[in-house]
């Protein structure tokens, strides 16, 4: 599984011109998941992701993760992450999960990172998706289990 964390100060989805998700300062998660992954590795990614240290100490030292300031999560499917983008000018897909699996492993790793106490908004798998984020930092990383 592949996470694309971004620290944000907001972020939210809309689908078919409706908002379907919100949230404040915390972390906009993309999410890929590939054909091997399974939910012992959708639950080491939340744990990753939820104790994840990118945000400021009193200090301005990068010691704190989501959870230690009470922050949001919005998590969105995103295939692509799957990508190999290697070799040639199309990226190939043939890692990526069906959509059965990728869609039972987001909701899946969504779940994880709420069961640690997190607010979690999600957007809707497999829909034209328009996401907006405001950006802190910017502060961006890939976490693949």
């Amino acid at each position: 599984m592949i996470a694309l964390l971004q620290r944000v100060q907001q972020a939210s989805v809309v689908v078919e011109g409706q908002s379907i998700a919100s949230i404040n300062q915390g972390l906009l998660v993309f999410v890929g998941v590939e054909k091997t992954d399974d939910e012992k590795k959708a639950k080491r990614l939340a744990e990753r992701v939820s104790g994840y240290r990118i945000f400021e100490d009193e200090n301005g030292k990068t010691n704190l993760s989501v959870q230690n300031i009470g922050g949001e999560v919005l998590v969105v499917s995103q295939f692509t992450l799957a990508a190999d983008t290697k070799k040639g000018m199309r990226p190939s897909f043939s890692d990526a999960a069906t959509p059965e699996l990728a869609n039972e492993l987001y909701l899946y790793f969504a779940g994880q990172i709420e069961s640690q106490g997190l607010p979690v908004q999600t957007g809707k798998f497999q829909a034209d998706m328009k996401v907006s984020l405001i950006n802190d930092g910017p502060m961006t990383f890939t976490l693949k289990i």
